[in-house]
């Protein structure tokens, strides 16, 4: 525990220490009582959500981005579910990995109804110092003036953006598992947008920050599509952030998800690599206490595969290397760091382009990296993530119940178990 841990959470945590079985359910199904707070404290900007930026690219590679080119003349209407609520919030736009000025003609913020419909009443124009438009730099982000939107915990919110002119989608998150929706012309104050275009990707909208009690924590989940919830529902919140958030929220405490499909601790492509995007997307959130990385599946399966076939194999020493330098990063920063280890994956992607992915010796380096892991000492703590999801009766397989089917991603009810296991002395020692 350092002198950063809010007085109110460790009222929490003194009750909390050591439950595996907190419900994983909203608070209106039974989740723990907020504990009684002391004084009160100021307030603060606070993460309550978040989507890694990822740059698009080229069909080359074996997995095809599924966005348009470029956005003209279009509304772009993304839903997005909230961890902490707040009194006010604050909408990011991301140009990280755009060449040219990314420019925002409106945008707006609501609570989401069903489909790509919004709450009646709700509907709310972003300004971004008082003017309703923004042009963003290459490389930058806008955050919006706050917005008189009260929200509660676990909300649905819809952002929508209006692109005017010609807008490569230069910088954009591929596994949402969520439906966006794309409608022509200026339509961001819509309070429907019937006949428009599904998406499944997001494209520029990178957070929301909420308004609540500066001594708020943030958990950051900072992984691969493990992370990302490939394999989960689409639509329906179930990645194992998603599962954390719901028992966290009713403590005050946020967690935000930088999960980013084919993330590797050493590897570009789907993504910058871990150590490249450690400072943006996890050290820099506001709010931030906790960092829960579980990285180094795509590192040892994609070389010598369709993903990466000119790669050479990794050792479990060079994802160690780099696994110590994001624990010295957090540390720098009095971040806790929290471990998982990698899935097992025996049989993953079998049948398609992508088999290659698993052999017995790559197993052996994801065997040695977890061993290395949970005997390390480098980390604040070890959440073990094989132990959870194998099968007892075949280690090297997932448990055919949290199996989505492909051997390699975990379904809902596996990403559950997963956040089950992480326990508030792991999350925020004693």
């Amino acid at each position: 525990m350092n002198s950063r841990t809010p007085l109110r959470f460790l009222n929490a945590l003194a009750i909390l220490v050591g439950s595996l079985s907190v419900p994983a359910a909203p608070a209106a199904a039974g989740a723990p009582a907020r504990v009684a707070q002391g004084p009160a404290s100021a307030s603060a900007w606070t993460s309550s959500w978040f989507a890694s930026p990822q740059p698009l690219w080229d069909a080359s590679f074996v997995l095809p981005t599924g966005m348009p080119a470029e956005l003209r003349d279009q509304t772009l209407r993304e839903r997005l579910r909230l961890s902490l609520g707040g009194k006010r919030l604050r909408v990011v736009l991301s140009n990280r990995y755009g060449a040219q000025p990314l420019v925002i003609g409106a945008a707006h913020v609501a609570l989401a109804g069903e489909g790509a419909a919004i709450r009646p009443g709700s509907d709310r124009a972003l300004t971004f110092g008082g003017r309703p438009g923004v042009t963003v730099a290459p490389g930058a982000q806008a955050v919006s003036d706050p917005v008189d939107l009260p929200v509660a915990a676990l909300s649905e919110l819809a952002v929508s953006t209006y692109f005017p002119q010609a807008t490569p989608v230069a910088t954009f998150h591929w596994g949402a598992q969520q439906t966006a929706a794309l409608a022509r012309g200026n339509a961001s104050a819509a309070p429907d947008l019937p006949g428009a275009r599904p998406l499944a990707g997001r494209a520029f909208l990178a957070g929301v920050w909420v308004e609540g009690p500066a001594d708020a924590p943030v958990v950051v989940a900072f992984g691969d599509s493990l992370t990302d919830g490939n394999g989960s529902t689409p639509g329906a919140n179930r990645r194992w952030p998603d599962f954390l958030a719901r028992r966290l929220a009713p403590l005050g405490v946020g967690v935000v998800n930088a999960g980013i499909s084919g993330a590797r601790v050493w590897g570009d492509k789907m993504g910058q690599n871990a150590m490249a995007r450690f400072e943006a997307d996890v050290l820099s959130q506001p709010g931030v206490r906790t960092v829960v990385m579980m990285l180094g599946i795509n590192d040892i399966g994609w070389p010598d595969s369709a993903f990466a076939p000119q790669d050479a194999p990794m050792t479990a020493a060079r994802l160690v290397e780099g696994y110590r330098q994001l624990a010295d990063a957090a540390h720098a920063r009095n971040v806790r760091i929290v471990a998982g280890t990698i899935a097992p994956y025996e049989g993953s992607l079998h049948g398609t382009a992508l088999a290659g992915h698993y052999s017995p010796a790559k197993d052996a380096v994801r065997l040695e990296v977890n061993r290395w892991i949970r005997e390390s000492g480098v980390f604040d703590a070890v959440v073990d993530f094989e132990a959870v999801l194998r099968d007892p009766s075949h280690p090297a397989r997932l448990l055919p119940a949290y199996d989505s089917g492909d051997h390699l991603h975990p379904g809902d009810a596996g990403y559950q178990a997963m956040a089950q296991a992480l326990d508030m002395a792991t999350l925020f020692g004693r």
